[in-house]
């Protein structure tokens, strides 16, 4: 889900981007006026199309991304416009209930095709325009030789250089580089649907090379930087990469407090190797059990544990735990009594992110569906024999143990000669610059950035990363132009959570959402926020499919040996 920032949020061309989202928006007012739609939302389809200009860049993308993202926005439109506001104007209640949904079916389909076709539409008048608005400034903005180097390619970093290419369009006295240990980002809201067998490992990583535009790929891992000189050092490579400026946003990695007894079993949850090494290793505890006949070893071989209890472990235990039942189908032999997913969490509600009915509600959907969830308890540690051990809770005998239980910044921060806060993060300003250090940003988990107004650090979460990336690109144009950046002060606009079994929990503009109707929106908001047209048609139609058709459950041929587990 997007989250409104406040400082820089409205485009230095908005009103060519409202021109060109009005005219675009005449295809859903057509559609909606084609189902006989009530005029206050033909009006909304007015704002649609102006909303969607400013907040998705048409001149960004092929015309086949904005389709396909047109026609999910469309839906997410259809949802808050024909099934919330205008019900609660005209009648002071949503059409939430199932009479309601099947009435403004049309709606739904209205919403989409115009949704679609804005998308389509916008782009292409969105790049003649818009393309050509840049190449006008770039030609009267006086000659910098600048080059800026992003080390980190997640959503914080990747947010950073589009946002650059859009602010120093074709000039060509500056270079942008990404230098990442991978050649594409990793959609992490995603992940568990992966790892649980929903959906293919590819189908949630976008390339770089073909969103980026004019920014230097460089897939290589980032080993030490002379901040001093201006000099990033790489991993195989005769030379460094100089810089004049250096953001830093590479994220964070498993934290396992010092357990290294956890961390030499535990399975990690981070990158799309971790889910696909998940995904087989839950396979061949099925496989294995299977073939025993002692059902204390069946019941060890098929109880998994995930340490954890914030969004990332609770999506994960949800989806593990509709796996694993649904895996149940083509063993037999195995009792469904041995099948346990045990979430363990140290805090007294899981999701403590959300508000406290909705942890509420999340935790009744688990337990309900079988999931053993163990409040105020911890993991103290794990072994090959005796499985994981909890306080309070003694030992729980297992042969998975899945670790979502803390993060730290990546090892190529802490070699750095910076200023850090106690976890280890850089500290940086409102501003995102790292002070005692000219050219030096960072951005994301591995940046400590307080809010003015709270005084609070920003969350670690995918959506905070987006704007601050694109914020953190603002100001580093600005610093180059010769003007001063501004800080960035951030406010959610919603939480997304799916806890398994087309269930899930939502916070929308201050409304809260569960069940079905927030399952919806999270599928239709994320489809829309997964990068390039390729991936939103292959995911749409993974979804579609596993709707008639069982998950597969072959084992995924992987390059890397499986380490031994408990």
């Amino acid at each position: 889900m997007g989250d409104a920032s406040y400082g820089r949020v409205v485009p230095p061309d908005a009103g060519r981007r409202l021109l060109v989202g009005g005219g675009a928006a005449g295809v859903p007012v057509l559609t909606l006026l084609a189902v006989d739609a009530p005029v206050g939302l033909v009006v909304g389809a007015l704002v649609f199309g102006c909303v969607y200009a400013l907040a998705f860049a048409p001149e960004r993308g092929t015309w086949l991304d904005h389709t396909v993202g047109g026609a999910a926005a469309g839906v997410v439109a259809w949802a808050l416009a024909s099934l919330t506001l205008y019900p609660v104007v005209v009648t002071a209640a949503p059409a939430w209930t199932p009479a309601g949904l099947v009435a403004a079916f049309p709606e739904l389909v209205a919403w989409a095709v115009g949704g679609a076709g804005c998308g389509a539409v916008a782009s292409v008048v969105g790049a003649r325009v818009l393309d050509a608005d840049k190449a006008d400034a770039a030609a009267e903005d006086p000659p910098v030789e600048t080059r800026v180097v992003v080390v980190g390619g997640g959503f914080a970093g990747v947010a950073t250089v589009e946002r650059l290419e859009e602010r120093f369009g074709p000039d060509p006295t500056v270079e942008l580089v990404l230098v990442s240990d991978t050649n594409a980002l990793l959609f992490t809201p995603m992940l568990a649907e992966v790892a649980a067998g929903s959906l293919e490992p590819t189908q949630i990583m976008s390339p770089y090379r073909t969103t980026l535009r004019r920014t230097r790929v460089v897939t290589v891992e980032a080993v030490d930087a002379d901040l001093d000189d201006g000099r990033l050092y790489v991993a195989d490579a005769d030379a460094p990469i100089a810089y004049d400026h250096l953001v830093l946003a590479t994220g964070s990695t498993t934290n396992y407090f010092g357990m290294d007894n956890v961390r030499a079993v535990a399975f990690p949850f981070k990158t799309l190797a971790d889910a696909v090494r998940l995904r087989n290793h839950v396979i061949r505890c099925f496989e294995r059990a299977e073939r025993i006949d002692d059902p204390a070893r069946q019941r060890e071989l098929l109880t998994f544990v995930v340490a954890g209890g914030g969004f990332a472990g609770t999506e994960l235990a949800g989806a593990l735990n509709d796996f694993a039942h649904e895996l149940l189908a083509y063993h037999p032999y195995l009792s469904p009594e041995a099948v346990r997913v045990v979430l363990v969490h140290s805090g007294d509600r899981v999701m403590p992110a959300l508000s406290a009915s909705l942890s509420a509600y999340a935790l009744d959907r688990l337990e309900e569906r079988g999931v053993d969830v163990r409040l105020d308890t911890r993991v103290t540690g794990a072994d090959s024999a005796a499985g994981v051990s909890l306080e309070p809770g003694g030992t729980v005998a297992t042969q998975t143990l899945m670790w979502s239980a803390g993060v730290r910044p990546d090892p190529f921060i802490e070699q750095l000669d910076l200023p850090t806060v106690d976890s280890g993060a850089v500290r940086a300003a409102a501003t995102f610059a790292v002070p005692g250090h000219d050219g030096v940003w960072a951005v994301g988990d591995c940046a400590a950035v307080e809010d003015p107004k709270t005084g609070e650090r920003h969350p670690p979460t995918a959506q905070y990363a987006t704007r601050a990336g694109t914020h953190l690109a603002d100001n580093l144009y600005a610093s180059v132009r010769g003007r001063d950046p501004e800080p960035f002060t951030y406010r959610s606009a919603g939480k997304l959570a799916v806890i398994g079994h087309n269930s899930a929990c939502a916070e929308i503009a201050g409304r809260q959402f569960s069940g079905l109707f927030a399952w919806l929106l999270w599928r239709a908001i994320y489809l829309k926020k997964l990068p390039g047209a390729d991936r939103r048609i292959r995911v749409s139609i993974s979804w579609a499919v596993e709707l008639l058709f069982p998950r597969d459950i072959v084992l995924a041929v992987t390059a890397d040996e499986e380490v031994p587990r408990p």
